[in-house]
């Protein structure tokens, strides 16, 4: 089975579930919410509490924090140790800069759409694009 790498969005209400289906399908699944580090996921309010209200340049800065530091190399270590990526939508710009690193890296990545979504041309460069969970299980099981 599979090392996968789940790209989405702390806001994607089908996060759980698809972790939970792909780990029940045997496959090994990073879950940048709760990463084997034991300490929760990288969140902006960790770095900030009021990240929301920040300039660019404080933007820019926080980039370099120490909390940002760890969260980028958790989540890049995992990157690295998965074999494939599932680009889970709806996400933001994070996961979609994992998921085209992911593909430019040789890995197969695929993207889930779940609620309807606006096109994407450029999804063309993923290994697949599936509207079903049951079709995007069965690319992984027959490696396609």
């Amino acid at each position: 089975m599979s090392k996968i790498y789940l790209a989405s969005s702390w806001r994607n209400p089908y996060q759980p579930l698809v972790l939970k289906a792909l780990r029940e399908a045997g496959h090994e699944v990073y879950d940048f919410r709760n990463p084997p580090h034991g300490g929760g996921g990288f969140k902006w309010n960790n770095v900030d509490p009021d990240w929301e209200s920040w300039s660019n340049e404080k933007y820019i800065d926080s980039l370099t924090h120490p909390v940002a530091e760890f969260g980028f190399r958790n989540d890049m270590d995992a990157m690295r140790w998965a074999d494939v990526c599932v680009l889970l939508l709806p996400c933001g710009k994070s996961a979609h800069s994992e998921a085209g690193w992911m593909q430019g890296a040789g890995k197969p990545t695929y993207v889930l759409l779940t609620d309807k979504q606006e096109p994407e041309l450029m999804y063309k460069l993923f290994s697949g694009v599936f509207s079903r969970l049951e079709d995007l299980l069965s690319a992984l099981k027959n490696g396609r």
